[in-house]
């Protein structure tokens, strides 16, 4: 039975489990890399199967598991899934935790916002505005300018990556079983996962990096996803996009402390474009969907 929506104030303590867990596998991932503990294929390759182990066994331990499983298996969202995995493992080779949470956040919300213009949704004013700041924050903050600018090689891949994570949500849009979904796609990812682990010559990993990656992929993907899904029908759509806007200043918190980050005036003014730009498209008011 779906609950009622309920403020975020009232489950502000899940919500705060889950933004964490989103945000730590940014600096998970980039704690791996910068130790040596692991490459970036390994890295990705058992993140994805750790997640896909986990996810399957929360799907089968529901009724019908075995059925539901087999009804998320779509290669078009496996696709997406691992080309956000991969792109992301690969973009933290280079770049620090809370700048690639912002290029991700950044061209994710981009990406969704083209699937609607593509859906042919009508979109209010206020929305497009706030698309147009978050836009012209990421800009900004990607044009070369000396040794503030950041790697072009990682924030290319950290934009695959969020193309294909926004693909991925956009795909799911509407899933009457998206848990299940998920897990099929994280189980089909583990093709393409391996195939570039090996296509790589296996890039390696130790015990303390396998550690990262099984963290990252069972525990805050796979059980950050699944309590993400259970508390989506309790909140406003708006009061979800919100909440995640907040996932790329903990990341930059958490990237200064585990890390030891800095925190640049460059990156600090893109960050509050991009923030302010999607707090404002997000929370305009919905606009009824164009008819084609």
């Amino acid at each position: 039975m779906i609950r009622p929506p309920q403020s975020a104030l009232q489950l502000a303590p899940i919500c705060a489990v889950i933004l964490i867990a989103f945000a730590a596998n940014s600096v998970l991932n980039r704690m791996a890399l910068v130790s040596g503990d692991t490459g970036p294929a390994a890295f990705a390759a058992l993140r994805i199967l750790s997640g896909a182990a986990m996810l399957v066994f929360l799907v089968m331990r529901g009724k019908g598991g075995v059925r539901r499983l087999a009804t998320g298996l779509r290669w078009q969202n496996a696709a997406a899934l691992a080309t956000y995995v991969l792109g992301f493992s690969f973009a933290y080779v280079t770049l620090d935790a809370g700048l690639g949470a912002l290029i991700l956040f950044g061209v994710i919300q981009i990406t969704m916002f083209a699937g609607s213009i593509l859906a042919r949704e009508d979109i209010p004013p206020r929305r497009w505005l706030g698309a147009g700041l978050a836009f012209f924050g990421l800009v900004w903050l990607l044009l070369p300018s000396g040794s503030t600018a950041p790697p072009l090689a990682g924030a290319a891949m950290m934009t695959v990556a969020a193309i294909g994570w926004g693909v991925f949500s956009l795909q799911g849009r509407g899933a009457k079983d998206p848990l299940a979904i998920t897990a099929g796609s994280f189980t089909l990812a583990i093709i393409p996962g391996l195939a570039v682990l090996a296509f790589t010559g296996l890039d390696g990993i130790n015990a303390q990096g396998a550690a990262l990656a099984v963290a990252s992929g069972a525990i805050t993907s796979g059980l950050g996803y699944a309590l993400w899904y259970r508390l989506l029908p309790q909140i406003d759509s708006s009061i979800a996009a919100v909440l995640q806007l907040t996932v790329p200043v903990i990341v930059m918190v958490g990237g200064m402390i585990f890390l030891s980050e800095a925190m640049t005036l460059r990156l600090l003014i893109a960050t509050l474009l991009v923030l302010g730009g999607v707090a404002l498209a997000v929370t305009s008011p919905s606009a009824p969907a164009r008819r084609g």
